[in-house]
C-alpha cells in the first residue's frame, strides 16, 4: 500500500484546512479557491486526497506529508544546536573599575581631636555633628569620675585614624 492510499482522520483535515487559511491569509489563493479547497480536505479520505490540494502552494505543508524532497544537487546541511547561557555557571566577572571617591566632609579630624583633648566632655562630637555621641560623653564626663578618660581617648583615636561626621563622611586630615 503507497503512502497516498493510508486513510486520515480528524487531526489531519483541520491541519490541511488551517494551512489552506494560511495560504488564504497571504493571498496565494483566491477566496473561489479557498472554499474549495478547505470543502476538498474536509471530504478527503486519504492523503493522495489531500495531496493536490498543496501541490502548487509553496511551504508550509501539512506535517503529515512527510519531509520534503531534498534536490539532488542541495547537500543537506548540519546545523549544530543552540544551547542557552548555563543556568550553574558562576556569574561572569565585573570589569575592573575605579572606586567611587568618597567625599570628604568639610570638617577637620584635626580640630575635633584637638576639641576633645582640650574640652574633655564631648565638645569634639558636637564639632562632627555627633550630637548623640556629644552628649553621652558629656554625661560620663559629669556623672562619674572616671568618664574624663573617654573624650580624651577619643580625641587621641581622631587625630590618629580620624572618623566620621553625622552623614557618614569621612574627616578631612
Amino acid at each position: 500500500m503507497g503512502s497516498d492510499e493510508l486513510r486520515i482522520g480528524t487531526a489531519e483535515r483541520e491541519e490541511a484546512a488551517r494551512l489552506l487559511a494560511d495560504h488564504f491569509g497571504m493571498g496565494r489563493i483566491t477566496p473561489d479557491e479557498y472554499e474549495t479547497r478547505v470543502t476538498d480536505a474536509y471530504a478527503a479520505t486519504t492523503l493522495g486526497d489531500l495531496r493536490p490540494l498543496f501541490r502548487d502552494l509553496p511551504h508550509p505543508h501539512p506535517g503529515f506529508f512527510g519531509p520534503p524532497a531534498t534536490p539532488p544537487y542541495a547537500q543537506p546541511t548540519t546545523q549544530l544546536p543552540v544551547y542557552g547561557p548555563d543556568p550553574y555557571a558562576p556569574p561572569a566577572p565585573m570589569p575592573y573599575s575605579q572606586p567611587m571617591p568618597v567625599p570628604y566632609s568639610h570638617r577637620s579630624k584635626t580640630v575635633a581631636g584637638v576639641l576633645q583633648i582640650v574640652l574633655p566632655f564631648g565638645v569634639g562630637r558636637f564639632y562632627t555633628g555627633q550630637t548623640g555621641l556629644g552628649v553621652a560623653q558629656l554625661f560620663a564626663t559629669f556623672c562619674t569620675g572616671v568618664g574624663i578618660l573617654w573624650p580624651i581617648i577619643d580625641g587621641v583615636v581622631l587625630l590618629v585614624n580620624g572618623g566620621t561626621d553625622a552623614e557618614g563622611r569621612p574627616l578631612r586630615p
